[in-house]
């Protein structure tokens, strides 16, 4: 079990806390509602060993509880990993990003498939920054950055989308990662244009109704 620091800046000051690693990013990921701190005790600088007064914990967090405290911390502040989870993470993403690409993309010069191994030094080549997000929604910037290297385009739908003005606040930020222009009407609705990589067409507009409770009109434009 690998040990790792989570920390978090309230009121002015800093706090920090030792937790295992594993579990502190589960937790943090919604994964367990299991977390511990080691030791029991809440500091102000862990590597002075500094221990946090009781009366800053109350101001703080309205608890001296370590182990709730922790919760806190690890749940809106920072967790330290080191570069071997960093890489695996790293590699997650990229085999995520080689995956969607190599069933989506084509070249655009032969219009063949491009292969996983092509995919994978071109991301490395353009040193491509995967963030820690869905794929879909960063795919285009994704794309922008591989376009630098190498001849690359993904099979897209255009389609015409109507949201009433009552769940535009709800959809927008959706809608808003795919869209080519928006124009919003009189009644508060919004109009919009967007480009949705073919893939993820059905995972798109599934979200959208769950958004939008069904009540969005959509309309397919015809290449």
């Amino acid at each position: 079990m690998t040990q790792t620091t989570a920390r978090i800046k309230k009121n002015g000051m800093n706090f920090e806390v030792l937790v295992e690693m594993e579990n502190a990013l589960k937790f943090r990921k919604g994964q367990s509602d299991y977390l511990t701190v080691e030791g029991g005790r809440v500091f102000t600088n862990i590597k002075r060993g500094d221990v946090a007064s009781k009366n800053d914990l109350e101001i703080a967090f309205k608890t001296t509880n370590a182990d709730e405290i922790g919760k806190m911390i690890v749940k809106s502040g920072e967790v330290l990993t080191d570069q071997d989870h960093r890489d695996e993470e790293r590699e997650k993403k990229i085999k995520q990003v080689v995956d969607f690409l190599s069933k989506n993309a084509v070249d655009p010069q032969t219009g063949n498939p491009v292969t996983p191994d092509r995919i994978k030094s071109a991301i490395e080549q353009a040193h491509v920054q995967i963030k820690n997000a869905p794929i879909d929604s960063q795919i285009k910037e994704i794309l922008d950055r591989l376009s630098t290297v190498m001849p690359i385009k993904i099979e897209t739908k255009r389609i015409k989308i109507t949201v009433p003005a009552i769940q535009t606040g709800k959809a927008y930020g959706l809608v808003a990662q795919y869209k080519e222009k928006e124009n919003w009407l009189n009644d508060g609705s919004l109009e919009v244009i967007v480009s949705i990589p073919a893939g993820i067409t059905l995972d798109f507009y599934d979200k959208l109704n769950s958004l939008t409770h069904g009540s969005a009109l959509t309309e397919e434009i015809k290449q």
